[in-house]
């Protein structure tokens, strides 16, 4: 069977039964040992075994697990509930200043969790009562908060970046410097676009005029919910910048760190240690499942040749290179919004890579714009994961309609980000460079 014949089977027969809804470990499985033992040769199926053995003894993916389980402990610390009062104290009588505030929290629990389903759920309990009860316009609320979640797939320490460093074979502390400043610009996007929202249109974002002015004292006060976030921060994130510990160290120090709260506010204890080990296990469980199908889904494909396929397909395109690096972006933007976003660049990321090293461009670049078309496909209807999690927070009289018109503006403002750093490819090789002359 020829090359083009197998490249057109693989991705076809995939295509087909992720449809189906059959979960994505198992397809991709099934699918390696269908095609190895039908289309290449029974005995190669040690190669699934090799690749398999290869990628769980990877010590790299040990900081999976436990940037996991630091998220966990996290959320069940108080640490959030404090920063949001802390930050409605802030923000409360300034005009949008909740949702600001609620853009500011997803930045912090971003650089602490990198979970995006925490910050999301977290925020849609917290901050999307309190802006409805002010009278904020819901689509406003609802867009802040979708956008704002999806920060934790760029500003490290993202559990999606050390997949994607570990899949590329790149450094994975200067992939997660690299989501910095991107996750600033776009965090930046969202507060301006606020601010125009509250000149432009003051009735979408109402001033509290019952709320009382807060003595000053008590805002210094309010301040303390951020110590441990920022110890935190600047313990992982200050050790991978300045080389005093890899990435799998500073998550174990994380984890370390998210206790310290959870201690001091006596919520730890052997039902809670239960619980978030549970959790932890269950979702670690699921990325490790992912990537064990990818890896050898991946190699199937290699070795019989459809990777050669698809990159002769592309060098004999007589388009612009950066017309193909748009089109590998609409691709994961789609992707997005019927995967998540382990099992986009477990599948994407091999085949994408040697593409991007053949038109000679920068694969940390890439990384990050990768990154950022994830973000989008998480926001995109109609499946966009983000949807869903804010979906189970939604009050009675508030749909999926609302959440749909409130995403559009923030997935433009993403657009916008996106050919900034595509643009400047500076603002995110900058720091990495950086950090390695250190």
């Amino acid at each position: 069977m020829s090359s083009t014949a197998i490249l057109v089977l693989m991705f076809g027969g995939l295509t087909l039964f992720m449809l189906s809804g059959l979960p994505i470990a198992f397809v991709l499985g099934g699918l390696s040992l269908l095609f190895t033992v039908t289309l290449w040769n029974e005995s190669a199926v040690v190669v699934l075994v090799l690749q398999i053995f290869d990628t769980m003894k990877s010590e790299a993916l040990l900081a999976v697990p436990l940037f996991i389980l630091m998220a966990c402990i996290l959320q069940r610390s108080g640490v959030i509930e404090q920063l949001y009062r802390a930050m409605e104290l802030w923000f409360g009588r300034l005009r949008g200043g909740l949702a600001i505030g609620t853009v500011v929290i997803c930045v912090v629990m971003a650089a602490m969790t990198g979970v995006v389903g925490a910050a999301v759920t977290a925020m849609g309990i917290l901050a999307l009562p309190e802006m409805l009860k002010r009278g904020y316009k819901p689509e406003l609320a609802l867009g802040t908060i979708c956008a704002s979640g999806t920060l934790g797939i760029l500003i490290p320490p993202s559990v999606l970046t050390i997949v994607y460093a570990v899949t590329a074979q790149i450094s994975i502390g200067q992939m997660l410097i690299a989501g910095i400043v991107p996750g600033l610009i776009l965090a930046g996007l969202y507060i301006l676009y606020i601010l125009v929202v509250g000149w432009v249109r003051p009735e979408w974002v109402p001033l509290d005029r019952s709320s009382t002015q807060v003595p000053l004292r008590d805002k210094l006060v309010a301040l303390k919910a951020l110590v441990m976030p920022s110890l935190l921060i600047v313990l992982i994130l200050g050790s991978i910048f300045f080389g005093i510990a890899t990435p799998t160290e500073s998550a174990a120090v994380g984890v370390a760190g998210a206790l310290v709260p959870a201690l001091l506010a006596r919520k730890v204890n052997v039902a809670m240690l239960r619980e978030v080990g549970t959790d932890a296990l269950k979702a670690t469980s699921m990325i490790l499942w992912i990537t064990i199908g990818a890896k050898a889904y991946v190699a199937i494909f290699t070795g019989l040749g459809g990777a050669d396929a698809l990159l002769d397909f592309i060098r004999g395109l007589d388009v612009n290179r950066w017309m193909i690096l748009a089109a590998m972006m609409l691709l994961l933007v789609f992707l997005g919004t019927v995967l998540d976003e382990i099992g986009i660049i477990l599948l994407t990321v091999p085949v994408f890579l040697p593409i991007v090293r053949s038109l000679g461009f920068d694969e940390l670049w890439f990384g990050v714009l990768y990154a950022i078309t994830i973000q989008m496909g998480f926001i995109s209807p109609p499946f966009g994961y983000t949807l869903f999690y804010i979906k189970g927070t939604l009050p009675p009289q508030l749909g999926m309609a609302q959440v749909y018109r409130g995403i559009v503006p923030f997935f433009v403002l993403q657009v916008i980000g996106l050919l900034v750093c595509a643009a400047l490819p500076d603002l995110i090789t900058y720091l990495p460079r950086l950090m390695t002359a250190r």
